[in-house]
């Protein structure tokens, strides 16, 4: 049995290839202190240098055997599938990230069943608020919709590393669902202020409507009706009884294009984006739904086909002659010089005067899906005046996001319960919006994105499957490697 080398002849046995493994290894973890900003890492550099040089410490005591014989292949086999867990852990927390697109809320730009390969390090990793996890999944295990994948302790706060860039308009985001940080389970779209909202509302009882006519704010009418719809879902009767909460990282995963900037003033004006009180130029894939009318003329598949128009959309669009189509605008032009079209015009929700179908939900924003705002997006270090209007609108910002009380009563805002005539915002916020805009649920519907929801960057699509299509015919090969999500 051979002698076990001490510290010193280890040490004396290296060769000048060892020597500058070790120096590499221990600048690389150095530099990962330095960018995490975590000083309580140093305390593993002894264990690093060690494990990439003498391995004076048998890290892998598990593996050998008594009488120095290979181990067995179950034990390699574990030993190989631990490293590759561990390596996706990290590969997933700090690098990249895969997504797929479920929903139509990004045609033409991204198509339903592309696979996308996801930055990271393009806006700076966060350190998670669970490190405890299981890699590859978002928030429940796969077998059930109920069992997390994640535990909530510990529960650190946000911190977001140095990335390569910053968010710049018009990039395609990939971040958390801000309003999903109640989720009903049985019901997990709409999300879980919506419902309580609507059912407040379908709840109503003349007595409450004339408590509601008496309120003077819009948050107190909206707190109000809120609270009834919570009652409601919160008895044990509810098939929506039961409730979870999600820590932000936990959250599920959206993408949208950014619009809106920090510290932006944004509206939608007849279903043009004007951003700071100028026409914001929209990209070449933005597409609107259009009212077509034909000569008579049913449209067939290969119609639809050739505007890239799914089976959802096209079984939901109506029958001759009138049918509703979701077309870009070079597509809209092309439809209406055909012969077989009569008209063809834009849909347009007109200004909402019971302001009850886009956020913040109040008939004091009379504002619709295609006639929005305009609205202040909150910037970093910036003060905004507060008063008993705006505080529904910020009202998110202020307390789900940033941790804080907001209250009015006797028409006076109270923030952490003191007055306050203003308040000045710690995080920056975005504006989303889907590129198909009449199918999108964006920040229309349920407000800003803060900037601790920000995951990262789509680079390209590695694999995209038509969900029309069946076998080796849904694979689009042309949408491989596809990376100009972002061209005019």
């Amino acid at each position: 049995m051979a002698k076990t080398k001490t510290f010193r002849e280890r040490i004396a046995s290296m060769t000048t290839w060892d020597w500058i493994k070790t120096v590499v290894y221990v600048l690389i973890f150095l530099g990962i202190v330095v960018w995490t900003g975590n000083a309580w890492l140093l305390f593993l550099l002894p264990i690093v240098a060690d494990s990439t040089s003498t391995r004076y410490i048998p890290w892998d005591f598990w593996k050998r055997t008594k009488d120095g014989k290979r181990p067995s292949v179950i034990v390699e086999w574990i030993d190989a599938i631990v490293f590759a867990i561990v390596a996706v852990y990290f590969i997933n927390l700090f690098l990249f990230q895969n997504y797929k697109i479920p929903t139509s809320s990004l045609e033409k730009s991204l198509l339903v069943g592309d696979h996308l390969f996801v930055s990271k390090v393009k806006y700076g990793p966060r350190m998670p608020n669970t490190p405890i996890f299981m890699p590859m999944v978002q928030n429940t295990m796969p077998w059930s919709n109920t069992t997390k994948s994640y535990l909530e302790w510990p529960m650190w706060p946000y911190k977001r590393l140095a990335g390569i860039d910053s968010i710049r308009r018009d990039d395609i985001v990939v971040f958390n669902f801000p309003a999903g940080d109640t989720v009903c389970v049985e019901m997990p779209n709409p999300d879980y202020y919506s419902i309580i909202l609507n059912m407040g509302l379908n709840s109503l009882q003349r007595e409450d409507a004339e408590k509601i006519r008496n309120m003077q704010t819009a948050w107190e009418r909206n707190h109000y009706i809120s609270s009834i719809g919570r009652r409601r879902v919160m008895q044990p009767s509810s098939p929506l009884s039961k409730i979870v909460w999600r820590p932000v990282d936990k959250r599920d995963c959206y993408v949208k294009r950014c619009i809106g900037m920090p510290g932006d003033s944004l509206e939608v004006r007849h279903n043009e984006v004007l951003i700071n009180g100028m026409l914001h130029k929209d990209k070449k894939d933005v597409q609107h739904n259009y009212w077509i009318t034909t000569t008579g003329v049913a449209l067939n598949d290969r119609f639809f086909e050739s505007l890239g128009i799914s089976n959802d959309d096209s079984r939901a669009c109506g029958t001759a002659p009138n049918y509703l189509l979701p077309l870009t605008r070079e597509k809209a032009a092309q439809v209406a010089q055909m012969q077989s079209i009569k008209s063809i015009t834009i849909d347009e929700n007109p200004a909402d005067s019971l302001g009850g179908s886009v956020y913040p939900y109040s008939p004091d924003y009379p504002w619709s899906r295609d006639n929005y705002g305009p609205i202040w997006i909150p910037k970093k270090g910036a003060t905004i005046k507060l008063d008993t209007r705006n505080a529904l609108l910020y009202e998110r910002a202020i307390t789900a996001y940033e941790g804080h009380s907001l209250d009015v009563k006797n028409d006076k805002v109270y923030v952490d319960g003191q007055e306050a005539d203003s308040y000045t915002f710690a995080m920056d916020y975005y504006f989303m919006m889907g590129d198909n805009r009449h199918k999108s649920a964006d920040s229309r519907y349920w407000g800003f994105v803060p900037e601790d929801h920000v995951i990262g960057k789509p680079l390209f699509v590695w694999l995209s499957l038509d969900p029309d299509k069946s076998l080796l015919s849904s694979i689009r090969w042309n949408r491989f490697f596809k990376t100009d999500f972002d061209r005019d």
